[in-house]
């Protein structure tokens, strides 16, 4: 849809990622029976316990590293298995992980930073980032104003949960609609970027959570089909653009250069049944 010839070049020099923060008092981390491969479930309670049923690694990185889960510029050399295996993870946060009265923003933050070390710690995770500038989407309030409904009911403390009906996740649908009960515009940003050709960043300055329902969309890049499947026929053809359906929102996306954090994998491994690396 837009040509960009520009080359994308380093911004800083390339370094470590060294995780500080505070760490889980106890973690428990086993392979996900196969019984349960269904019930997929991520969470992260007021008080920063992670409970997660059946959810792969990659679902962990993604939440502590903000980057999408499918294939992404902004992630690279994760293992094949952190996608295709899945594990039951119990994590005990310290009783003054999430004081009471600290900002949404800092309670996610705080959040990321606990998950990167149990990633580190658990899965013997070695991250390096550079960070590079690129061409994004940035997505920003249209010029006739927001037409995002508040959420309807509340989700005071809820950081994350991954059931249909929880806070800061979508539904699945075809053409994947945005379709969500509390989600806020770093949710958003972070949702539609897994079929976008480019990151997309959140420059809204919209804060709380909002309910949305849209329909489907088109999809704009797709992940590579599992090896030796041939594609079907596109099954998204005739939805509409991820611009049209933001733009019935009061949102669109604007094409712009950011530099961002580039991450790439350079040591992952699965975990032991006692939660030690394997």
């Amino acid at each position: 849809m837009f040509g960009f010839a520009k080359v994308v070049v380093p911004w800083l020099v390339v370094c470590p990622l060294v995780v500080y923060g505070q760490v889980f008092d106890s973690v428990t981390i086993k392979p996900a029976s196969a019984s349960r491969e269904t019930t997929m479930r991520l969470q992260i309670l007021p008080n920063g316990d992670l409970i997660a049923h059946a959810v792969p690694p990659v679902m962990l990185v993604s939440y502590a590293y903000s980057v999408p889960v499918n294939p992404s510029p902004l992630l690279s050399s994760l293992p094949d298995w952190t996608i295709r295996e899945r594990y039951d993870v119990e994590a005990k946060a310290p009783v003054d992980a999430i004081p009471p009265g600290l900002p949404d923003s800092e309670k996610q933050s705080r959040m990321r930073q606990m998950i990167r070390r149990l990633l580190a710690d658990r899965f013997g995770l070695v991250m390096r980032v550079e960070e590079k500038a690129m061409p994004v989407y940035a997505l920003t309030v249209a010029g006739g104003g927001s037409d995002l409904q508040r959420a309807a009911t509340s989700q005071e403390g809820c950081l994350l949960d991954s059931d249909p009906q929880g806070c800061h996740t979508f539904v699945a649908g075809v053409g994947h609609p945005l379709d969500a009960k509390a989600i806020d515009m770093d949710d958003l940003a972070l949702y539609i970027e897994n079929w976008t050709d480019l990151p997309v960043v959140n420059r809204t300055g919209l804060k709380g959570e909002f309910t949305v329902n849209t329909p489907g969309w088109l999809p704009m890049r797709l992940p590579p089909p599992p090896p030796n499947v041939t594609p079907a026929a596109n099954p998204f053809a005739g939805l509409p653009t991820i611009f049209a359906v933001l733009g019935n929102l009061g949102l669109e996306l604007r094409r712009q250069e950011e530099v961002l954090p580039v991450y790439t994998v350079e040591r992952m491994e699965r975990p032991s049944a006692d939660g030690r690396q394997g």
